[in-house]
Formats: structure tokens, C-alpha cells, sequence
């Protein structure tokens, strides 16, 4: 049987209830990516240029830190990551997570809450911070996505 997480980043919540309800759905365990600063509301201004969230996502080599890690991540076959888009592309600290485990022989599925944009080239700046043997799936936008929906995704994803 294929062990499942669903691991997750969030910064207002909306993230947050959509991998509560992926999680439920898959019948996959829950993990939530919190950052070793917590995000204030000044630093997700993304009007501002100086924002917290700003600076980091101009800088492709930032890596904000991660509070805690995953037990047991080698117990994993598949893990669904997700995040809110920010500036077209995952927040860096989806980076910091996926640097910080071994991804080799996983399938890793991501998926994203948007108030407007898509996926963009996310994948593409997410793929080198996994090994090359990680299996990369299809990733979605789930905004208000209902669980009819949601099963029906896990199962055109062969799961």
C-alpha cells in the first residue's frame, strides 16, 4: 500500500484548508511546513518592495528556515506539497523542504492556492532542489476545490 503525505505551507490559511481536505481525501498523513520566523502581516505585503516575503522571493537563493522536520520521511512513497503562489512561483521556503529530505524514488505532486495566477514556472524552480530520480506529477490549483473534485484528481493521478 502506497503511504502518503501531504505537506504543506500556508501563510493566511487558505492553503492550509485545502490540504486539511487533500489530506482527508487521500487517506495521507498531514504536515505543516511552518517557518522557524513566523510571517507577520507587514511581511507578506506584496506591495511592498522591502517586505520580508518580497526580498525573499527576488532572491532564488533564499532558503527561510523550517521549524521542525518530518518523522519518518523515508516512509513516504508519495508526498503532495503545497503553497500558495507567490510572484508566479512557490514560496522559497518549498525549497528549504525539499532540500531538506531525500526525494529519490518519490513521487512528489504538488498543488497550490492562487488569488489569481497559475502555476506558471514552478515546477521548473522546484525540480532542482530534489534528486533526479523524484517522479514529478501533474500539480493543480485548488481553490474551493470540492471533494468530488479532489477524488476525482487523486484518481487520474493513478492513486
Amino acid at each position: 500500500m502506497t503511504k502518503k503525505l501531504v505537506a504543506y505551507f500556508s501563510a493566511s490559511g487558505v492553503t492550509k484548508k485545502q490540504a486539511e481536505a487533500l489530506a482527508e481525501t487521500a487517506g495521507a498523513d498531514l504536515y505543516e511546513i511552518r517557518p522557524e520566523v513566523p510571517y507577520t502581516k507587514a511581511d507578506l505585503n506584496w506591495t511592498d518592495k522591502n517586505a520580508r516575503s518580497t526580498v525573499e522571493m527576488r532572491d532564488p537563493t533564499s532558503r527561510p528556515a523550517i521549524a521542525d522536520n518530518v518523522d519518518n520521511m523515508d516512509g513516504y512513497d508519495v508526498v503532495f506539497v503545497g503553497f500558495p503562489i507567490w510572484w508566479y512561483a512557490a514560496p522559497t521556503i518549498i525549497n528549504t523542504f525539499l532540500e531538506s529530505y531525500d526525494f529519490s524514488g518519490k513521487t512528489i505532486i504538488p498543488f497550490a492556492t492562487s488569488g489569481g495566477s497559475g502555476f506558471g514556472e514552478t515546477v521548473a524552480k522546484l525540480e532542482p532542489s530534489v534528486s533526479d530520480t523524484a517522479i514529478w506529477k501533474d500539480g493543480k490549483l485548488l481553490n474551493h476545490t470540492s471533494k468530488k473534485e479532489l477524488t476525482a484528481w487523486i484518481e487520474s493521478l493513478g492513486l
